[in-house]
């Protein structure tokens, strides 16, 4: 993240972080997909709310940067400063993660009671809103929709509800026509004066991308246990299996993990935009 004048311009890398630690590894193409593919939802979503992008392209960007075009292009967005809201919004739509592991204890995720008897993996009645908290260091914590308001407001809360809750539909529903179940995914928001000094609510960072969701393909799901992923899900799942204790220094992942997780992040993108990373929009 880098001030530019009025604006901030953010850079995504091809670096890959588990459980808050950046890990030891790059993953090619990572950052281009992020950005590329967030490009695209916040292109779709701005019917749903206004967001912090100014531009994409290099050749548009202050005078100051144009030297460095050649390594920003695709992996970059000039964005309007926000005030960051400090908690992520979480919607789920099916039972995965840190939310099965939490109603595997009390039938609750984030406060939220769900039916009893539901499997790893099963599709929710209805999507739900689970925040977390933003830590600056350490892991994020999930709390409930009451404790989110003690933070920030409960009607800004209830605005987020209602935002996260209708980007999440839109998003899987697109995703469901290209064979992928969003099983969940988390967004941020910020805050800038809008007209008349009212603050107004953008739509911020990165949006439906495979380290901020879930993507599962569709022709492969079965509820019951873990399903195989287009995200991050696949790097979790190998840390795991070698039994890291997820505290720094984070290990090197082999090369098959990383060309398979790159495989994954591109088909991803191919998928949902409909078109091979870098072709013309």
């Amino acid at each position: 993240m880098y001030e530019v004048g009025e604006h901030l311009l953010m850079v995504a890398t091809d670096r890959i972080s588990a459980y808050d630690v950046v890990l030891g590894s790059a993953v090619p193409d990572k950052g281009r997909v992020l950005t590329q593919l967030s490009a695209f939802w916040f292109g779709r979503t701005g019917q749903l709310v206004g967001n912090h992008v100014v531009s994409t392209d290099p050749g548009e960007y202050p005078e100051s940067l144009r030297a460095h075009a050649e390594l920003l292009a695709g992996r970059s967005m000039l964005v309007r400063r926000t005030k960051p809201i400090p908690i992520e919004c979480v919607a789920r739509g099916y039972l995965s993660g840190s939310g099965w592991k939490e109603y595997q204890r009390g039938g609750r995720v984030c406060g939220v009671q769900l039916p009893a008897g539901l499997r790893e993996s099963d599709r929710l009645p209805e999507p739900i809103f689970t925040p977390a908290t933003k830590a600056e260091t350490g892991h994020d914590i999930n709390i409930s929709e009451a404790e989110a308001g003690r933070l920030v407001g409960s009607d800004l809360v209830a605005r987020l509800r209602a935002l996260t809750l209708a980007l999440y539909e839109h998003g899987a529903a697109h995703a469901a026509a290209q064979g992928i179940i969003v099983a969940d995914t988390k967004f941020e928001f910020g805050i800038v004066a809008g007209p008349g000094g009212r603050d107004e609510v953008l739509l911020i960072d990165e949006v439906l991308t495979p380290d901020s969701s879930r993507f599962w393909p569709a022709e492969r799901y079965e509820a019951g246990g873990p399903q195989p992923s287009f995200d991050k899900q696949y790097v979790r799942d190998y840390l795991d299996r070698i039994e890291w204790d997820r505290k720094p220094p984070a290990p090197v992942l082999p090369d098959d993990v990383v060309d398979n997780t790159r495989l994954k992040y591109v088909e991803a993108y191919r998928l949902l935009a409909g078109r091979d990373l870098d072709a013309p929009a």
